[in-house]
Parts: structure tokens; C-alpha cells; sequence
């Protein structure tokens, strides 16, 4: 019977979700609903819930396999981007999801199992509950923050919180913007046609704001330098759709030109990348910035369109 103590303000069903703790935001939803979880020891049924700090969650009746059970460290040759004693950044490659999910093949290896092999290399105990500092979608390349312990993980999950982290992606996206700068602030939330996806507004939307600005253009595209104000699921993706300029290679937000350039230009993977991450790590609680190349698939789309490298 697992549980947890809250470090900071944060829904129920989203503290049950992160991170490994259940499997999906939908089965957390679910055990809540059950009764099979209580906060400092009281059955819980309200899914909106709001934790906080220090509060004791416990789940009861666990379904799932714990992750620890189902992690095995596998060396993926993952880029150490940055390290210290406290944290690492790591180059994360595209095709491979940060941590197992729902509808996810049994035995999939994902990011996770090559952090496992990281800490076995240097002797780190590992605890898949306290590693991962916050998530890429699977096909998005750049920085990803792992914590070192679970007293570094708290500490930087905060920084995310209170969005004290400075979130730069680059993204290449059909059409020109019209605006050369501007912020994109819109509520996103669950689509209400596909529970899979999001959307502008959606179902329940959280407070979202990205500020864009046109690095360059060319054959009908536009690499973008996006700053992210918020963490919310697909944000960059779903925001730049929504004003009508997707990010090409996405097969879930789309529009024709962007299917069209897509297919023109033989684009195999999403040209999203999380280009650079800035943050105070635990050790010494020193500012640190940390960027990723551009990955060899992005540089060769950004010649075939006639971009401009930033």
C-alpha cells in the first residue's frame, strides 16, 4: 500500500498521475472514485481535491505493478547533457516515451529505464517515483531534468510549480506567423471529441501562455523560438495549431498545408525540440542553463525547407 507526502499545492487526480505513481490520470481519477484513496488517512472521493504541502496521500488496492517492479535498466546511450550531485540533464531522443503509460506495449522500453542504468553506473539508489522532474512528449527531442534524490526532486518539481523555470523549444511550423512576436495565452483541456488529445478551451482548461518569436522562414515554414509560461499537456503543439501554424511532422495537430509540407518534404519525425532549460539546481542552489543540439533529423528537415540554423 503506497504512499507519499505532498511537497507542494497541487489537484489530487494530477498528484496521483505524475510522475509513476499510477499509470494514467484517468485510472487515478478512478481510484479515487473507489475509495481507494485516502489523504492523511481519510477516504478521499473528490478527484479536484486540493493537496498541500506535507498532506500524507495513501492508495489502497493498488492494481497496476509497481513501476520499481517493471523497470529494468537498459542502456539506451543517453546524452548527459549537465550533472551535478543533485541532478542531470539528459539529451532525450525522439521515439521513445519518457515513462511507461497506458496503451503502451508490455515491455516497452522507455526513457526511465535508461535513467535506471544511469544510476546503477554510478551507484545512485534508484526510486522511479522521484526522478523524473517533469516530461517531453514522445516524439519531442532537447533537456530533460532528473533528480538525483528525492530531496532533489522536491526541490526542483517546486521551481516547475511556481514556474521559476525557464522553458525555451524550438519549432518549425507551416505557414508564417503573421506577428513576428507575440504570446499565445488560451486555457487548454482535454479535447471534448477525442479524450486522447487536447485542445484549446477543452474540457476543464487550465491557464496556459506561450510567447513565440520567428527565428526565421522559408519555403512556406517558420522556426519558432517558444517560450513556455505554463507546463500543460501538448501546449506548444496544440497553441501553435491553434492560431494555425502546427508544428510540421505532428500527425495529431494538423492542418492541410502543414499534411501537405509534411509529405513534400518527407518529414518523418516532429520538429519540436526542447532546445534549453534553466533552473537552480539543489547543489549549491546555483543557476544552471542548459541547451541541446539540434538533432541530425531536425538540422537535415531545416535544409530541405530553406531555414536558417539558429
Amino acid at each position: 500500500m503506497p504512499s507519499w507526502l505532498v511537497s507542494f499545492p497541487e489537484r489530487l487526480d494530477q498528484f496521483l498521475a505524475a510522475d509513476g505513481r499510477m499509470l494514467s490520470r484517468t485510472k487515478a481519477q478512478k481510484a479515487i472514485e473507489e475509495s481507494r484513496v485516502k489523504v492523511n488517512d481519510l477516504p478521499e472521493t473528490k478527484v479536484s481535491r486540493r493537496l498541500q504541502e506535507g498532506d500524507k496521500v495513501t492508495l489502497e488496492g493498488e492494481e497496476e505493478p509497481r513501476m520499481d517492479d517493471t523497470i529494468e535498466p537498459t542502456d539506451l546511450l543517453l546524452t548527459v547533457l549537465f550533472e551535478d550531485d543533485a541532478c542531470m540533464v539528459l539529451e532525450k531522443p525522439a521515439g521513445i516515451a519518457v515513462h511507461p503509460g497506458a496503451g503502451m506495449a508490455p515491455g516497452e522500453v522507455t526513457i526511465l529505464h535508461g535513467v535506471a542504468h544511469l544510476f546503477r553506473e554510478r551507484r545512485l539508489p534508484f526510486s522511479p517515483d522521484a526522478v523524473l522532474v517533469h516530461r517531453l512528449d514522445k516524439d519531442t527531442t532537447g533537456c530533460l531534468l532528473v533528480a538525483k534524490t528525492a530531496a532533489a526532486h522536491q526541490f526542483l518539481q517546486k521551481q516547475f510549480e511556481t514556474r521559476t523555470v525557464k522553458k525555451q523549444y524550438l519549432a518549425l511550423v507551416a505557414g508564417i506567423p503573421e506577428h513576428p512576436e507575440a504570446m499565445i495565452d488560451a486555457p487548454i483541456g482535454r479535447s471534448t471529441h477525442d479524450r486522447t488529445t487536447m485542445s484549446v478551451g477543452g474540457m476543464s482548461g487550465r491557464e496556459a501562455q506561450t510567447t513565440y518569436k520567428v527565428l526565421s522562414s522559408g519555403k512556406s515554414c517558420a522556426l519558432l523560438l517558444c517560450d513556455l509560461h505554463t507546463g500543460r499537456t501538448h501546449q506548444v503543439r496544440v497553441h501553435l495549431s491553434s492560431i494555425g501554424h502546427p508544428v510540421l511532422g505532428d500527425g495529431t495537430y494538423t492542418s492541410q498545408l502543414s499534411d501537405r509540407l509534411t509529405q513534400e518534404f518527407d518529414i518523418r519525425t516532429l520538429c519540436l525540440h526542447a532546445w534549453k532549460l534553466t533552473f537552480t539546481s539543489p547543489d549549491g542552489e546555483r543557476e544552471r542553463a542548459v541547451t541541446a543540439p539540434l538533432p541530425p533529423s531536425l538540422i537535415s528537415v531545416l535544409e530541405r525547407v530553406g531555414n536558417s540554423l539558429p
